[in-house]
């Protein structure tokens, strides 16, 4: 297990029971200037993750000991960090990115180098991102009136980070408020999933749009009264989603 040497660069967890992966993340995530740290199994993560606090995890979900499932799961009750997950089951994606879980991402096996990094760097500035509007909502106070957004039965404070739905607070993921919020600043148009991976994901490229389907059918259980009927969210078939007024 590598030890975490500096404190000015991103620290990131590899959790994964083949070294050479390990490895390969490992030299990767160092050309690119990032501190790693490593665990061989589930429960050494979860250790090693509430320990060390690292700036975001790659986690396999094929692990000894605990499966990665649980290990995110576990991680998420405690801490507040990117989870991006590693699957040779692309089947498993709805586990992945389900309700209870929290992950922000995924990737399945076999990657390449360059679409997992683009990943990696897409998460760790999101989060750059929420914690400099937490930085800027917290200097100013005088702009109460530019910090919700209200279409309908949906409300969302963007300096508390909540969603009122019908005036009920939903618990929502950071990833569920980013998307909530693009698609209710722009109410009743239409946006892409590839839109939608790109502003809201941050990915230089156009990645899985399952990723974006997952996660609106994810937000729609916390939102909507019939999922099968939503009235907030809708899907604008073969084209991408809206917020209805």
């Amino acid at each position: 297990m590598d030890e975490k040497i500096e404190n000015n660069v991103k620290t990131i967890l590899i959790v994964d029971d083949e070294e050479p992966i390990v490895d390969i993340l490992a030299h990767n995530l160092k050309k690119e200037g990032y501190n790693t740290i490593s665990a061989s199994d589930g429960l050494t993560a979860v250790d090693v993750a509430l320990e060390q606090k690292p700036d975001l995890i790659l986690l396999d979900i094929m692990l000894p000991k605990l499966d990665g499932l649980s290990v995110c799961k576990r991680i998420k009750n405690s801490l507040n960090v990117p989870i991006l997950m590693l699957t040779a089951k692309d089947a498993e994606i709805d586990k992945i990115l389900g309700l209870e879980l929290g992950a922000d991402d995924y990737i399945t096996k076999p990657f390449s180098v360059r679409e997992l990094m683009a990943r990696v760097k897409a998460n760790l500035r999101k989060v750059d991102a929420v914690s400099n509007n937490q930085i800027q909502n917290a200097k100013v106070e005088n702009k109460k009136k530019d910090s919700k957004i209200i279409v309908g039965d949906l409300e969302l404070d963007l300096d508390k980070f909540e969603v009122k739905v019908r005036g009920e607070i939903m618990d929502l993921t950071l990833r569920e408020f980013e998307v909530l919020k693009f698609l209710a600043s722009q109410p009743e148009q239409v946006v892409t999933r590839e839109t939608l991976l790109e502003k809201v994901w941050g990915y230089e490229y156009y990645g899985d749009i399952r990723t974006v389907d997952v996660t609106v059918r994810r937000i729609r259980e916390k939102i909507e009264k019939d999922t099968s009927a939503p009235k907030i969210l809708i899907t604008k078939r073969g084209v991408g989603y809206y917020i209805a007024n």
